[in-house]
C-alpha cells in the first residue's frame, strides 16, 4: 500500500511543472545571481572606498599623501578632477565616499609642527561607521608615516644609513604578516559561492511547502484523504507516503544546487563551490532541514482550506523565514540585536550546518545540534499536524 502511495505522489508531482520549476530552476538562478553579485565581497584585495584627493598645496608633503594613498589596494582613487564645490557634491552623491582636500600651507605647517587641522575631509551622507574608521585610520598612518620621515631625516646626520633601513623595513612589514582563515587552508581565502550556495539550499528546500500543501488540499478537496481513510490506511502511514517523496526531492535539490556551485559558478567568474571535509554531515543538515520543511508544509496543508491561503501563508512563511535567517540578507551585515533575532528562524539553524560545513571545514560532530535542532521542529510540527488532521477528520472538515 504505502509503494503505491509513494507512486500516485511521485506522478501528482512530476505532473506539476510550475512547482518542479519552483523547487530546482528558481533557487540555482539565485546561486547564480547571488554568486556573481557578491562575488567580491570577500575578496581582499578589491577595492572597496572610492576616494578623492583635491590637492591644492602640491608640494612633496601633499604628493606623498597621494602617492601612498595609492598604494593601498583597498582604496580606488577617483579618476576625475574636482575643482568646484558643485562637482564635489555631485560625486559625493553619485558613489564617491571620501573627498580629501589639502589645502594649501599644508607643508608648511606640518614642517613648523602647528597642531591646527592639517587635512578636511568631506564624507557622503550614507558612507557606513566603519568605512570612515578605516579611512580616517589610512590617514593616521600617513600622517605619522610622514612625521616619522621627518625625523629621521633629522637622524641622518648622526646616523647615517638610518633612513634607508627604516624604509626597507616599512615596505616589508605586509609581506611578514600571513592570514590564515579558520577551517580554510593557507592559501585559500572564504568566497560569495561558500555564502550564497548554502543561504540558496535552505531557501529552495523550504519552497516545497507550496507544492506539498497544494496536493494535500486538493485530494481532500476531491475526497481522495478519505477514501485511503475508509480502506484502513492509518494517519502515520498516510503522512509517511507524503514525507518519504518530498525528502527525496529535497535530497535531489541539495545535489544539484551543489553541482550549480561547483561546476557553472566559476564558468562565470566567480569562484567555485568547496564540499567541505564531511559528507555525513552534510547529510545530516540536509535530512534535518528536509523534516523541518516538511513539517511546516503538512501542518499549513491540514489548517487552511484553500489553496490560496496555503499558497498566501506558505510564500510568506518561507520569505520571513529567509529574511530573519540570513538568507537573503548575510548575518556578518546584520547589527548584532538582529543576529540574535535570527536565531528563531530554523532557516538560520540550517544555514549555519551548512556554512559550518563549506565554509568553516568542520565535521558532523560540529553540527549535530543544528540537526537535531531541525529535525526536532519538524517532528514537533509532524504530531501537531496530526492532532489537527485527526480533529477535522472527525468533525468532517
Amino acid at each position: 500500500m504505502l509503494e503505491a502511495m509513494l507512486k500516485k505522489e511521485f506522478i501528482l508531482i512530476l505532473r506539476d511543472k510550475h512547482a518542479l520549476a519552483a523547487l530546482f530552476i528558481m533557487p540555482s538562478i539565485f546561486i547564480l545571481i547571488m554568486s556573481m553579485a557578491l562575488k567580491d565581497t570577500l575578496n581582499t584585495d578589491r577595492p572597496f572606498i572610492r576616494y578623492a584627493i583635491i590637492d591644492q598645496d602640491q608640494t612633496d608633503r601633499s604628493l606623498k599623501i597621494v602617492s601612498v594613498l595609492r598604494d593601498n589596494k583597498t582604496l580606488e582613487q577617483y579618476d576625475k578632477e574636482i575643482t568646484e564645490q558643485e562637482q564635489l557634491l555631485k560625486a559625493l552623491n553619485s558613489g564617491l565616499h571620501f573627498a580629501l582636500t589639502i589645502p594649501k600651507g599644508f607643508a608648511e605647517q606640518f614642517d613648523n609642527d602647528k597642531s591646527s587641522k592639517l587635512l578636511h575631509l568631506d564624507v557622503a551622507s550614507d558612507v557606513k561607521q566603519d568605512m570612515l574608521v578605516l579611512f580616517k585610520g589610512e590617514l593616521t598612518r600617513v600622517i605619522t608615516r610622514l612625521h616619522i620621515e621627518k625625523m629621521l631625516q633629522e637622524l641622518e646626520a648622526v646616523l647615517p644609513g638610518i633612513t634607508e633601513k627604516t624604509d626597507a623595513f616599512m615596505h616589508n612589514t605586509n609581506s611578514q604578516i600571513e592570514v590564515h582563515f579558520n577551517g580554510l587552508k593557507p592559501d585559500q581565502h572564504p568566497s560569495s559561492t561558500q555564502q550564497s550556495v548554502p543561504s540558496w539550499i535552505v531557501f529552495g528546500m523550504f519552497f516545497i511547502i507550496i507544492p506539498m500543501s497544494t496536493i494535500f488540499i486538493n485530494e481532500r478537496k476531491q475526497n481522495t484523504l478519505m477514501r485511503m481513510q475508509a480502506m484502513n490506511i492509518s494517519i502515520p502511514v498516510l503522512f509517511a507516503g507524503k514525507i518519504i517523496p518530498y525528502m527525496l526531492i529535497n535530497q535531489i535539490q541539495v545535489w544539484l544546487m551543489i553541482g550549480v556551485g561547483i561546476f557553472i559558478v566559476p564558468l562565470l567568474g566567480a569562484d567555485a563551490l568547496t564540499l567541505g571535509n564531511s559528507l555525513p554531515g552534510l547529510f545530516m543538515v540536509s535530512t534535518g532541514l528536509s523534516l523541518a520543511a516538511i513539517g511546516t508544509s503538512i501542518l499549513i496543508a491540514v489548517s487552511v482550506n484553500t489553496v490560496e491561503q496555503a499558497t498566501t501563508i506558505g510564500g510568506i512563511i518561507n520569505i520571513l523565514f529567509g529574511a530573519i535567517g540570513g538568507v537573503m540578507v548575510p548575518k556578518f551585515f546584520m547589527p548584532q540585536s538582529m543576529q540574535t533575532l535570527s536565531n528563531i528562524s530554523p532557516m538560520s539553524w540550517g544555514l549555519e550546518g551548512f556554512l559550518d560545513i563549506f565554509l568553516r571545514g568542520l565535521d558532523s560532530r560540529a553540527v549535530l545540534t543544528e540537526s537535531l535542532a531541525l529535525a526536532g521542529f519538524g517532528i514537533v510540527l509532524l504530531f501537531i499536524a496530526w492532532a489537527i488532521f485527526a480533529r477535522r477528520t472527525r468533525n468532517g472538515t
